[in-house]
């Protein structure tokens, strides 16, 4: 990338990055482009992660949930203050999106990098988004203009303007809160559900109905604005292979478009953002159905995991240039550039797709990415990292560019053969699966979109060897005095555990080896599928049940899991609700 590094200037703010795995460290990289200093911060079982290594300061959060941790703003504004940081970097994910950490920032004096809290507040309400997008002329399906009260609402939507129906988190992205019914009797179970789930990720539950749109491609326009009114659209991505409305591949520039199109994308990109006073870096998404029908679908008004497609096909790199708007400079790009080659971008998740893509954790034991001639890659762990099921499965991003489409699919073939990763399950073999199938890869038959995975994608994946979870790393604390002064002292669970065999070794207490029984298997038992949080019960204790029929719903790495009967029968609860639970564990018995 060359053209935003030409215009780095000495600058003596000091950045602490709210955030963790790949994206902290993608945006240390970038610090270091700009000759600007890092501050990162740390969750119990991310103490040894790559961020903290490789940035100028880390300091703990103290806890391990993401409301401890990555999510506690009391907490971040207090290690700002210590670490005598001038700015702060959300990243995507977590607080990315809250105006309220946005406010808090500005209010302690530091620089935000982001949009200002208004215009978050005014984008991030979906329903207030598709306001000003009708105010624009920007292309619209029918929705509510409200946030719904309750189910009735939902299905009297429905039952106005048919099924399929989406029901969406009012506040929040990432495809979290966001549920689709194609038959009456699921309408009720899904909008709890979407409820649940957006308010665990955004603190706010509120949903609002829209059509659905049938088999629609998921396509995005880049965004970038200064604090002098200037913005610019800087081209399309297709995003539409996903799963559980979660994004795996995304390419860009969007292929298989009219030119139409594209400028009817590009221009109402613009319109929503000049509206909503834009300022930062920004993402604009819409769907288009089969038929060529566009709607706008939302704003993320913040950095977008697929970026460096936009970035490698661009040349912009567009966390320099939030860095730049920050300090108050103006763009470095003042229209839309022509798309140097084409870039496609595979999310390497911890994620068994030949089981329904359920996430895993546990320790990378082989990590060893491809490399050659078009290649990139963004990755948050090494051989020997952690993968601790209390945050998102993302690993690393493989991003493959070519000078056209068909080069960067040749170099991606190449790239995901050489990809190996051991220890934890990995969504690699769905990757090498895909872009060998004719509906992605030809151009005369591009027939993928958002739901093409659950209802075309044919290939049978084998599931992985069950990994055995490792236990997420923990911190003692402890306090010690140095000349006569007070100071913490955290001792990881990896040198406590060290310590305790050098200990036993040194006492040369040796014991008789147990040789363990291999347990048959309990056809009686509901096991659970990962490691994570049963959230709730959806049936009662003692109840009987039928086979297929969803009894219980886990959380794990910020998505939900449904558990079904096996079998028909009485069923017998063998674990509580609201507490983790480990991949295997026995929750539940169903007796004939």
């Amino acid at each position: 990338m060359n053209t935003t590094v030409n215009n780095i200037k000495k600058t003596t703010n000091k950045v602490l990055i709210a955030n963790r795995g790949e994206i902290a460290v993608r945006i240390i990289r970038a610090c270091r482009d700009y000759d600007i200093q890092t501050i990162a911060v740390y969750a119990d079982s991310d103490i040894d992660a790559q961020h903290v290594q490789l940035a100028d300061e880390a300091y703990a959060l103290v806890g391990s949930s993401p409301a401890e941790t990555y999510l506690n703003i009391p907490r971040l504004l207090e290690i700002a203050k210590q670490a005598q940081a001038t700015m702060i970097h959300p990243g995507y994910g977590f607080l990315s999106e809250r105006a309220e950490f946005a406010r808090a920032v500005i209010d302690a004096g530091l620089i935000w990098i982001g949009p200002n809290p208004d215009t978050i507040d005014e984008l991030g309400n979906k329903v207030k988004a598709r306001k000003i997008a009708r105010q624009v002329g920007a292309p619209l399906v029918a929705g509510t203009a409200e946030p719904v009260k309750d189910v009735q609402e939902v299905i009297a939507f429905a039952e106005e303007h048919g099924l399929p129906i989406a029901i969406k988190a009012a506040f929040g992205g990432g495809g979290r809160g966001l549920k689709v019914a194609w038959r009456r009797d699921e309408v009720e179970e899904l909008y709890y559900s979407a409820i649940r789930e957006a308010t665990a990720a955004f603190g706010r539950g509120e949903c609002f109905i829209e059509q659905f749109l049938n088999k629609p491609r998921h396509i995005e326009a880049q965004v970038i604005a200064d604090k002098y009114g200037n913005i610019v659209v800087l081209g399309t991505r297709d995003c539409s292979l996903q799963r559980r409305n979660q994004k795996l591949v995304e390419e860009a520039p969007a292929p298989f478009l009219t030119q139409q199109q594209r400028e009817r994308i590009h221009q109402a990109a613009k319109a929503i953002c000049a509206a909503a006073n834009y300022v930062g870096a920004g993402t604009v998404e819409f769907l288009l159905s089969a038929d060529g029908s566009l709607s706008f679908l939302e704003v993320n008004t913040r950095l977008q995991v697929e970026h460096p497609v936009t970035e490698e096909t661009t040349g912009i790199d567009l966390v320099i240039e939030q860095l730049r708007i920050a300090e108050g400079y103006p763009l470095s790009i003042q229209e839309t550039p022509e798309p140097r080659g084409h870039s496609f971008e595979f999310r390497i998740n911890a994620e068994d797709a030949g089981k329904g893509f359920l996430p895993t954790s546990g320790a990378i034991t082989e990590f060893l990415p491809p490399s050659g001639p078009g290649i990139r890659l963004d990755s948050g762990v090494m051989s020997g990292s952690t993968i601790p099921a209390a945050f998102d499965s993302l690993m690393a991003k493989l991003i493959v560019t070519g000078t056209t489409r068909e080069q960067a699919l040749a170099r991606a073939r190449r790239a995901l053969q050489e990809f190996k990763i051991s220890g934890v399950a990995s969504v690699l073999p769905f990757h090498r699966a895909v872009i060998e199938h004719p509906d992605f890869v030809s151009g005369d038959n591009f027939n993928v979109h958002t739901r093409w995975i659950e209802t075309d994608f044919a290939d049978e994946l084998e599931a992985s060897l069950r990994q055995i979870p490792a236990e997420d790393k923990h911190i003692t604390r402890t306090y010690i005095e140095i000349d006569g002064r007070r100071h913490q002292l955290g001792l990881s669970s990896d040198l406590l555990a060290g310590l305790a065999k050098l200990a036993s070794a040194s006492e040369k207490q040796f014991s008789q080896p147990i040789t363990k029984q291999k347990k048959s298997q309990d056809p009686r038992q509901v096991k659970a599928p990962i490691s994570g949080i049963l959230h709730s019960w959806l049936v009662q204790e003692g109840e009987q049940v039928n086979e297929g029929d969803v009894i219980a719903v886990m959380e794990a790495m910020k998505m939900e899991v449904q558990i079904r009967a096996h079998r028909s029968g009485r069923i017998t609860f063998c674990a509580q609700a609201g507490n983790y639970q480990d991949a295997d564990r026995v929750l539940a018995r169903i007796e004939y």
